[in-house]
C-alpha cells in the first residue's frame, strides 16, 4: 500500500531503506520464530498426544479389558454349563439302563413263573386225564315204561 501511495508521490532513498531494514528485521524475527517452533512443535506434539492418549485411549483400554474379563467369564460359565449338562445326559442314559434291566428282570421273572403254572396245569390236566380213563363208566339208566 505505500508503494502504491508513494507511487504517487516519490518516495525519497531514506523512506525505502527504512522500509527494506524494517522488512529484513522482520524477516529475521520470523524466521527465529520459526527456528523455536521447529524446535518446540515436536516436543509439544508429543506432550499433547501423551496426553490425549492418557484421557481418551486408557479409559478405552480399561473398558476393553473388563469386556475381554467379562466374555472371559461367560465362555467359563458356558463351559460349565456345558460339562454340566453332559454330565446329566448321561446319567439319565444309566438311569434309562437301570430301568430298561429291571423292566427285563421283571419280565423274565413272569415268563419263569408262567411256565411253572403252566406246567402245573399240564401235570393236573394229565392227572384229570388219568383219572377219567381209570374211572368205571357210568351208563345212565333208562327208565322203562310198562308200556314197553
Amino acid at each position: 500500500m505505500r508503494l502504491a501511495q508513494s507511487s504517487e508521490e516519490r518516495p525519497d532513498d531514506a523512506a525505502l531503506q527504512a522500509l527494506l531494514e524494517r522488512a529484513r528485521a522482520g524477516l529475521e524475527a520470523l524466521a527465529l520464530t520459526t527456528a523455536e517452533l521447529e524446535t518446540g512443535i515436536p516436543e509439544r506434539l508429543d506432550a499433547s498426544l501423551q496426553k490425549g492418549l492418557r484421557e481418551e485411549v486408557l479409559p478405552v483400554a480399561r473398558h476393553l479389558a473388563e469386556v475381554r474379563g467379562l466374555s472371559g467369564q461367560a465362555i467359563r460359565r458356558l463351559e460349565r454349563l456345558q460339562t454340566d449338562l453332559a454330565s446329566e445326559r448321561q446319567a439319565r442314559v444309566e438311569d434309562l439302563a437301570l430301568l430298561v434291566d429291571l423292566i427285563t428282570s421283571g419280565w423274565r421273572g413272569v415268563e419263569k413263573r408262567l411256565d411253572r403254572m403252566e406246567r402245573v396245569l399240564d401235570r393236573i390236566e394229565r392227572a384229570l386225564d388219568d383219572r377219567a380213563e381209570r374211572a368205571a363208566s357210568v351208563y345212565p339208566i333208562q327208565r322203562q315204561s310198562p308200556g314197553a
